[in-house]
């Protein structure tokens, strides 16, 4: 019994043993000129690869696997086109789940998706941003953090960054299934006409902001430094700020020059003086009389 040759996958690129239908599907695919570029340093080009990639698999039956290798030389553009020739080398010709399981390995590494879920985390839905362009935002970095992640999963973290009120608003309205769109659509609608969620700062009746400090010197003129000098050391002896102590303008006395004004005498001293030198002789010639 003769065995049947085994065709090689380059036998298949001219349809060989296709059906009509799927050689009609491949005439209609787009060309490897618009495919998404992975470039290795954009912030989702290469799960943006992927999708597209995965979804030609989806909407085709039965692609050859090929077909999307073969087009990979055309996709990766930078550096992702210096790292693909040498890891065919090295690996030879492989299918793409396995080529699709490096590119999440190379550029899907642990300080990307950390950057993905800060990005998440701080980026929280608020009524003057754009309700579609926050939600593809958002389901975009949720993709790279789990690529895995479930419907249900993926709309619970999303109804997580919006305000209380919108958040119970949009799960009355919509259920743990609904696509994206449909997140958004109830997003415009609720917090655009209704204007739910839509913070209004609290002022109270009468109250008078505080002025910023300084306002009141914003035109006033600047001073030089001599002139602020002045103020802050004024003259010791008059207190005036247009002078320093050491070029006081009047004239004063050394200490070493004041002239000594000479004593008066009282002649009431002199008087008082006498009369008692006078009672002192005569004690004395008291005491020497005998009798």
């Amino acid at each position: 019994m003769l065995m049947k040759k085994a065709r090689s996958p380059l036998q298949y690129q001219d349809g060989d043993g296709m059906s009509y239908s799927q050689k009609e599907a491949l005439k209609q695919l787009p060309e490897a000129s618009s495919w998404p570029k992975l470039t290795g340093s954009g912030e989702y080009n290469h799960m943006e690869l992927i999708v597209y990639t995965d979804g030609l698999f989806i909407d085709v039956l039965s692609t050859p696997d090929y077909w999307i290798t073969a087009r990979l030389n055309t996709a990766l553009k930078g550096h992702a086109s210096i790292w693909y020739p040498e890891m065919k080398e090295i690996h030879g010709r492989r299918n793409w789940r396995w080529w699709k399981s490096q590119i999440i390995q190379k550029y899907s590494n642990g300080t990307w998706i950390w950057q993905k879920i800060m990005s998440f985390e701080n980026y929280k839905y608020s009524v003057d941003k754009d309700p579609y362009e926050w939600c593809l935002r958002q389901s975009k970095r949720l993709k790279a953090i789990d690529p895995q992640m479930k419907i249900q999963m993926r709309n619970h973290k999303l109804l997580t960054k919006l305000p209380g009120e919108l958040e119970h608003a949009v799960k009355c309205r919509c259920n743990q299934n609904c696509i994206l769109d449909d997140i958004a659509n109830t997003l415009q609608d609720i917090s655009k006409r209704n204007n739910i969620g839509k913070f209004t700062p609290y002022k109270r009746i009468g109250f008078k902001e505080k002025q910023p400090f300084r306002v009141e010197f914003k035109d006033k003129p600047k001073e030089t430094v001599a002139e602020v000098a002045k103020k802050r050391h004024p003259c010791h002896n008059c207190g005036s700020t247009d002078h320093y102590a050491n070029n006081y303008p009047k004239e004063k006395k050394k200490v070493y020059a004041i002239e000594q004004v000479p004593e008066e005498e009282s002649p009431r001293e002199d008087s008082e003086s006498d009369s008692m030198g006078d009672a002192i002789r005569e004690q004395s010639d008291d005491d020497q009389d005998p009798n």
